[in-house]
């Protein structure tokens, strides 16, 4: 019995997280490119070296460094990822990442959490 009651927080709070994602009704009114693979591999390289060459000051240096560098790099090598341009209901427009589904302009989609996924009628 002890150990349910020690349970009980982490379920509650756990309950609480997952039923706090958002899930909206959006359109996507455009597409755009995503580098934030690059920039991430970039940063984390340019970290590294710029950590290894010149302390902590060369690390923030690198790391900015290799995060603009990266991104550049990635669409210069055509291995952009998709992102969309979606409108809430609120009519603010945001940009999502969507690397693996696509969506065409007009549809309507299901704005979960960073993820979009097909509007079902």
């Amino acid at each position: 019995m002890k150990y349910l009651k020690g349970m009980l927080v982490p379920v509650v709070v756990l309950g609480v997280v997952l039923g706090a994602a958002k899930v909206s009704a959006a359109e996507v009114v455009g597409e755009a490119a995503d580098t934030t693979a690059g920039a991430g591999v970039g940063a984390s390289t340019g970290l590294m070296i710029g950590g290894a060459a010149g302390g902590p000051l060369g690390a923030l240096a690198g790391a900015g460094a290799g995060w603009l560098l990266g991104k550049v790099v990635q669409q210069a090598v055509g291995l952009e990822e998709r992102a969309y341009e979606v409108r809430g209901d609120d009519g603010q427009i945001r940009t999502v990442r969507s690397p693996k589904a696509g969506f065409g302009i007009g549809e309507q989609v299901e704005h979960r959490g960073n993820r979009l996924y097909a509007l079902e009628h």
